[in-house]
C-alpha cells in the first residue's frame, strides 16, 4: 500500500490511534468478566513482597539511605520499589505471554482485521488494556501503603501516573520484542532480562552498595528509573532527576510502540 495512508499504518499508533481501539479494550473487558480472579490475583504479589520483605526483614534492617540522602525506614524504601517492579511485571505479561498467544495461535489479531480495525488500532488497544490492568493494581497497592502509613508525601498521588508510566514503557517494548518470537522457549530470554533487573534495580537495597562502573549500568537500566521516580515522589523528595526518569520511560514507550506498529503490518498484511 502507498500514499498517505502508509505513514499513518505504520507510525507509533499512540499518535494517530481512532476512537475504534477502544471496541478491543471492551473485547478484553468481556474475555476476563469470568476471570476476573486472573486479574485480581496481580495485586497480591507485591503485597506479599511488602510484608514478608519490608516488614519483616525491615524490622531487622532499620532506617537505610534514601532520596537525597535522606534516612527513611526500609518498608518505605522497598515499597515504591515493589510497585515499580508490579508495574513493569504487569506489563510484561500482558504485551508477552498474552499477546504473543492472540498473535501466534488463537489469530485473534487475524480476525479483527476483518473489521474495520486497523493495525494501529490494535497496538493501541492492545496497550490501553495493559494499562487499565496496571492502574487497578497500581491504586490498589497505594491504597495499602496509606492504611500501613507508608509515605505519606503529598507527592504520592504522582506515583499513579509515574506507574502508569512504567507500564507503558514496558508493554510497549514487551509487544515489540514479542512480535520477533517464534516459539515458547523465546520467552526464557525475557525471563534473563526481567530477574536481574527485579532483584538489582535498587529494589531491596541502595545501589550505593555497588560498585562504581557496576552503579553506572545498573542506572541506566530501564526499571531503575521507575524504582527511583517512585521512590522520590513517595518520600517527597523529588530532583530534577525525575525528568530524566519520565523522559527516558517516554522514549521507551514510543519506540516499542513505533516498532510493534510496524512488526504487525508486516506479520498481520504480508
Amino acid at each position: 500500500m502507498t500514499g498517505p495512508t502508509l505513514p499513518l499504518r505504520v507510525a507509533p499508533p499512540i499518535m494517530f490511534g481512532s476512537r475504534r481501539a477502544l471496541r478491543l479494550i471492551e473485547r478484553n473487558l468481556y474475555v476476563y468478566r469470568h476471570g476476573w480472579i486472573v486479574i485480581v490475583s496481580g495485586f497480591f504479589e507485591p503485597l506479599f513482597y511488602l510484608l514478608s520483605i519490608g516488614f519483616g526483614l525491615g524490622a531487622l534492617v532499620g532506617n537505610v539511605p534514601g532520596p537525597g540522602g535522606a534516612s527513611i525506614p526500609y518498608q518505605l524504601f522497598v515499597a515504591p520499589a515493589l510497585l515499580a517492579s508490579s508495574s513493569m511485571n504487569g506489563a510484561i505479561t500482558e504485551a508477552t505471554f498474552n499477546f504473543f498467544f492472540k498473535l501466534r495461535y488463537q489469530k485473534t489479531f487475524d480476525a479483527i482485521l476483518s473489521t474495520p480495525l486497523s493495525v494501529a488500532d490494535i497496538a493501541l488497544g492492545e496497550m490501553g488494556w495493559g494499562l487499565i490492568r496496571g492502574a487497578l493494581y497500581t491504586v490498589g497497592f497505594i491504597g495499602v501503603m496509606v492504611v500501613l502509613g507508608i509515605g505519606v508525601s503529598p507527592w504520592l498521588l504522582l506515583t499513579v501516573p509515574a506507574a502508569l508510566l512504567i507500564s507503558f514503557g514496558f508493554g510497549a517494548v514487551g509487544m515489540a520484542a514479542t512480535s520477533f518470537m517464534r516459539t515458547w522457549q523465546d520467552f526464557d530470554l525475557i525471563q534473563l532480562i526481567i530477574l536481574p533487573m527485579f532483584l538489582f534495580s535498587g529494589t531491596f537495597y541502595p545501589v550505593e552498595t555497588y560498585p562504581d562502573g557496576l552503579r553506572f549500568i545498573v542506572q541506566l537500566t530501564p526499571l531503575y528509573q521507575g524504582v527511583d521516580l517512585l521512590r522520590s515522589l513517595a518520600v517527597g523528595v523529588v530532583g530534577p532527576e525525575a525528568i530524566f526518569h519520565v523522559a527516558y520511560l517516554l522514549v521507551m514507550g514510543f519506540a516499542g510502540l513505533f516498532v510493534v506498529s510496524r512488526r504487525l503490518d508486516r506479520l498481520l498484511l504480508k
